[in-house]
């Protein structure tokens, strides 16, 4: 054992960490990755470009065993179908199914809220996704682009109630308000009678003396809300003393009006930007109601046919509210249908599904939760998974989309104005699910087209669309419609007050569209992006996030126009250096200037010289820049578009073909087309 020296090993342990999959690069060289892109190792090496991820060879995954069941098994729709196993692949995965597979980036991260501290925000979260469109656009595009905007909003910390005494009411302001909460809330919860509700309301704001118990939180905290946008200082006040006594009647007597409150006061502390205590004070609604067994239909059948319905449609409230908190923060549901037996869809007595706006929300956020957990949570989408999701949103879209369509489209009065909002943000919920089934494609494409840029490749449109790049296209669509959607209700004037859920699904879209401008999907995408901006800036007025979302996609928007810009300023430069050669453009630089003017003995050559070498280079010339040395363009002859019938005497073109060196380069008219009075019929072509 002389001369074989042992490593000691050293006090601090060095765990080395592992990546999911290595680059191109680094798997050829045997060199560790960092799992980025572009990668430590082809940065280091000065070529971003060539950093190519392949995707990995599934291994064989163990059999589960009967007793076992899938995480997904739980999550079902009430339809009669079951929407997980649709979507499910058979036992057994092919290699070539593996390979038509598209990685799902992990997204995660611990994020700093408006006072600093860190906060979890998963996958699917829109801001999860703009820090991934933030890294791709600091690395490939500019690295200033977002160094402003990704700065978090100043942080107001909201008013507390120091009086003893109840707020004062406002009566004659109070059925606006109460107009705004349904308004804001429609396709979102449903958690009173509308009118008993009212009445019921009013009758407690005539009353001198009101009782503190939960039933008058749940009033103050819907006037709070109703005055969210419109007068936030008495907001404010009504928040912060509803909130006191929903806390203080908090105990083991839980009843109905206790969810409500909690649920309430999810809804004003989202419409106020803090989304994290939202999500704690849902937890505590979740909680107070499973302990009354609400998510049990036949439970809530004890109770007479009115609160019958009223426990149901709370409980698809709770699951609706639930996952817009898990999909818009990346986090896990707090609410399930492992043991729910409330159906989400009515049949009247025609046998045809009534228009219900809450039904309609909880059924596209259950293919929402589906989407979450088949594709973000494993970290992979192939077309098969995907087609399985697709018929899922297609079979809603049939029930659902040209009713939803109808609704935003008619002219409202103050009673159908709820109607109108809530169908707009089950569309945006709708739209949204399918951005997050097509995104990783979408993202597949970008990194892709970026890196052909990058390398100096060229983009052209060819015949065949792949699959990627269709389910990418669907992607920038719904975003589009959803655009288009929202600027139709802006202007006019029917989304008003604090719609957190827009703004967040919007906010995702301004990305999407973004960086479909920046990948060369088009440049009327410029168009839907300045839209999304300018709801944005519609919202801004009275929500933070939405003043900040709308200088990220305005940061977004001139980077990718710039990156545009520079990119066409590229490639016509490139066309100019080449066609300037035909007739001198451009001047060229002195020495070779003089060189072409005074000729010295050795380069003199007479004229019959002259014309052949003329031609030899002409020959190679005219060949390379009108592509005609290619393999496609080599049997090119006087029949090219026809043209040789319509002319005279058809000019032999074999010169441009490079097969005919022979002959000199005079021998070529040039001016052939000007015989027969110049009349060549191009009818049949254009």
């Amino acid at each position: 054992m002389d001369g074989v020296s042992v490593r000691q090993p050293s006090p601090h342990t060095y765990v080395r960490t592992r990546v999911a999959n290595a680059c191109d690069s680094c798997k050829a060289r045997k060199v560790k990755c960092d799992g980025k892109l572009p990668c430590g190792y082809c940065l280091r090496r000065h070529r971003p470009s060539t950093c190519r991820y392949s995707p990995q060879q599934r291994r064989r995954a163990p059999a589960p065993t009967p007793g076992t069941p899938s995480p997904s098994v739980h999550a079902r729709v009430h339809d009669g179908q079951n929407y997980q196993a649709e979507s499910r692949q058979s036992g057994s995965t092919n290699d070539l199914l593996a390979e038509e597979e598209t990685e799902v980036p992990r997204e995660a991260r611990l994020l700093c809220d408006a006072q600093g501290k860190l906060i979890f925000i998963g996958d699917c979260a829109p801001l999860s996704f703009f820090q991934t469109v933030r890294q791709l656009v600091n690395t490939r595009v500019d690295p200033q682009v977002f160094a402003h905007q990704s700065e978090n909003p100043p942080f107001r910390p909201p008013a507390h109630y120091s009086g003893s005494d109840e707020p004062g009411l406002h009566l004659a302001t109070i059925p606006e308000a109460i107009s705004t909460y349904h308004a804001v809330t429609s396709g979102l919860v449903d958690l009173f009678n509308h009118a008993h509700f009212v009445n019921e309301l009013g009758s407690w704001a005539q009353q001198t003396h009101r009782l503190q118990d939960a039933s008058s939180a749940t009033f103050y905290l819907v006037l709070a809300i109703g005055y969210q946008s419109s007068d936030e200082d008495r907001a404010s006040s009504y928040f912060e003393f509803a909130r006191n006594i929903a806390l203080t009647n908090l105990s083991g007597n839980i009843n109905i009006p206790t969810i409500q409150s909690f649920i309430l006061v999810t809804l004003y502390m989202l419409g106020s930007c803090q989304m994290n205590g939202a999500f704690l004070f849902f937890g505590i609604a979740v909680r107070a109601a499973y302990s009354v067994g609400i998510h049990r239909t036949e439970i809530n059948s004890r109770f007479g046919p009115e609160v019958h319905r009223q426990r149901d449609r709370l409980w698809k409230s709770l699951r609706v509210l639930d996952l817009f908190l898990s999909t818009s923060m990346g986090r896990p549901p707090a609410t399930s249908d492992v043991d729910c037996t409330v159906l989400y869809r009515a049949i009247n007595d025609n046998g045809y599904e009534t228009f219900d706006l809450l039904n309609a929300s909880a059924q596209i956020f259950l293919i929402t939760e589906g989407i979450v957990v088949e594709v973000y949570s494993r970290r992979k989408v192939s077309y098969q998974l995907t087609e399985g999701i697709s018929r899922q949103l297609r079979d809603w879209s049939m029930r659902w989309l040209q009713r939803l369509k109808d609704a935003v489209s008619i002219s409202s009065t103050e009673d159908d104005l709820s109607k109108i909002t809530g169908a707009c943000q089950v569309l945006c919920s709708y739209y949204y699910a399918v951005i997050l089934v097509s995104r990783p494609f979408l993202m597949y494409e970008l990194h892709k087209r970026l890196a052909d840029n990058s390398a100096g490749g060229f983009i052209g449109k060819t015949g065949i669309v792949s699959g990627k790049s269709k389910l990418a296209d669907a992607c920038i669509d719904a975003a589009s419609f959803m655009v288009d959607t929202l600027v139709n209700l802006t202007e006019r004037e029917y989304l008003n007050g604090h719609m957190p859920l827009i703004v967040s699904w919007l906010f995702a879209s301004s990305l999407i569209l973004g960086v479909g401008l920046l990948g060369s999907f088009g440049r009327i995408l410029e168009k839907y992006t300045r839209n999304s901006i300018m709801v944005l800036e519609h919202f801004a007025k009275s929500d933070a996030h939405a003043s900040q979302y709308s200088l990220i996609a305005k940061s977004l928007l001139n980077a990718a126009l710039d990156y545009l810009e520079k990119k066409e300023l590229q490639e016509r430069t490139q066309r100019t250096e080449s066609s300037s050669q035909l007739f001198g453009l451009v001047p060229r630089d002195n020495a070779e200037a003089n060189r072409d003017a005074h000729p010295t003995t050795k380069d003199h050559v007479t004229p019959t010289s002259a014309g052949k070498t003329l031609s030899a280079k002409s020959n190679g010339f005219f060949s390379g820049f009108l592509g005609l040395d290619s393999s496609s363009f080599a049997d090119l002859d006087a029949s090219f578009l026809g043209l040789s019938a319509s002319l005279p005497q058809t000019p032999d073109l074999s010169a441009l073909a490079g097969r005919n060196d022979d002959h000199s380069f005079s021998d070529l008219n040039l001016f052939q087309l000007l015989d027969g009075d110049g009349h060549i019929d191009l009818g049949p072509y254009i």
